[in-house]
């Protein structure tokens, strides 16, 4: 797991997405006797990043301290906050933290949604799904709750069927039950779809991490709807029960994440391509993606 230490760069930059808004107190001061450090795990990724750099200003100024750790990990941020390394990490969505609860036999819990972001099948060199050739090589996620939402796109699309019993985060490509095109399905690392979009025929990927590469939603051949991305939302978490243990820690953090500044770097960011979620019920969703 590589660490970096929280730059200048990021400091001006979160201190230029606030500049419109005068800063807000979180109105949220520690208690007496209350530790007044929270310790976060947070990818090494603008949209993580630049908004926890604004949150740590906000937390600061009604006197806690965030402590981050900036990493390009996503399996260690789980196991540091499980073992109690660190009180909340932020880097995964929803349904990625379900499916690794139940690969590791852990139970983490999402604390708040922070934003949305739609993802899609992209290609270089062809302009509609249909114009896939036979044998056309897709990269997608190797994660297995990201994996089936390109899977589950490729059915809607109508490019293959699959197992209909199955739920997104369940889907593999053996649920795949007819694939006419003999497509090639290459598993990559999430966060390497942008890199490897000019080598293969098609692509499953995050938004932004396309729009690094300068290719925009616009451009998808299919996108998911907001229902489909919903239970993808990024999420913080923490250790079951950290809400009811750590009330005072809960509502800072909830407070300087969904503040009016963080809302708007979101809606600065790549001309507002990540939604935020702040509104999003964490405890219906969480509820229904373990049914």
């Amino acid at each position: 797991m590589r660490y970096t230490s929280t730059s200048k760069s990021l400091l001006a930059a979160a201190a230029a997405g606030a500049s419109a808004l005068a800063l807000t107190s979180c109105g949220l001061m520690p208690g007496a006797g209350q530790d007044e450090t929270i310790s976060m795990v947070v990818t090494e990724n603008a949209p993580f990043q630049e908004p926890t750099e604004i949150a740590k200003d906000l937390l600061n100024e009604d006197g806690w301290t965030l402590e981050t750790t900036y990493v390009t990990d996503i399996i260690q941020p789980n196991f540091t906050v499980d073992n109690g390394e660190y009180d909340v990490n932020f880097f995964q969505n929803l349904t990625y933290l379900w499916q690794f609860n139940q690969d590791h036999g852990l139970d983490l819990e999402p604390l708040f949604f922070m934003f949305e972001q739609p993802s899609g099948i992209y290609s270089k060199e062809f302009d509609s799904i249909d114009e896939l050739p036979d044998a056309a090589q897709v990269a997608l996620p190797v994660d297995t709750a990201n994996n089936g939402r390109g899977i589950r796109l490729l059915a809607r699309a109508g490019v293959i069927d699959v197992d209909e019993s199955k739920s997104t985060p369940e889907l593999s490509v053996n649920d795949i039950t007819s694939n006419p095109k003999d497509l090639e399905f290459v598993e990559v690392d999430q966060q390497s779809v942008g890199t490897v979009y000019d080598d293969v025929d098609a692509v499953f990927g995050f938004a932004r991490l396309l729009a690094d590469v300068d290719v925009m939603p616009e451009e998808a051949l299919i996108i998911e709807t907001q229902d489909e991305a919903l239970p993808f939302a990024m999420t913080i978490v923490a250790q079951p029960g950290f809400r009811e243990a750590e009330p005072e820690k809960y509502q800072a953090l909830k407070s300087a994440y969904h503040s009016a500044e963080v809302r708007q770097w979101y809606g600065e960011y790549l001309g507002g391509l990540l939604t935020p979620a702040f509104d999003r019920d964490i405890d219906a969703a969480w509820e229904e993606a373990n049914r």
